[in-house]
């Protein structure tokens, strides 16, 4: 998928507008200088506004398409174009502030 790559300072934000960052940032891929991520990561989500009913808030999220040519240690990387799913109520991640300098594929 085309895009901008995210990296460790990028600003995504659930669906509700709670903050998600990755629990284990990629240091052997820098942007900005500041490490990547990689797909097979989870990230956490933290102040998510969602409160039950109807459905729980977010607490994590994974990626589940990222890079398809640029690969590190053989695993894609997560580029803004990328599509995550929030657990456990399965709503998107939505990236807003990142690096521009860096594209991919």
């Amino acid at each position: 998928m085309p895009g901008a790559l995210l990296h460790q300072g990028a600003t995504v934000l659930c669906s509700h507008g709670g903050q998600a960052m990755p629990t284990a940032p990629n240091p052997r891929v820098l942007v900005s200088g500041q490490p990547t991520a990689l797909i097979s990561v989870p990230w956490v989500v933290a102040g998510c506004p969602l409160v039950p009913p109807p459905l729980p808030p977010c607490v994590t999220a994974q990626w589940v398409t990222g890079t398809t040519r640029v690969l590190s240690l053989g695993q894609p990387l997560v580029v803004q174009s990328g599509q995550a799913v929030s657990i456990p109520n399965g709503t998107p991640l939505l990236p807003v502030v990142m690096q521009l300098r860096v594209t991919t594929m």
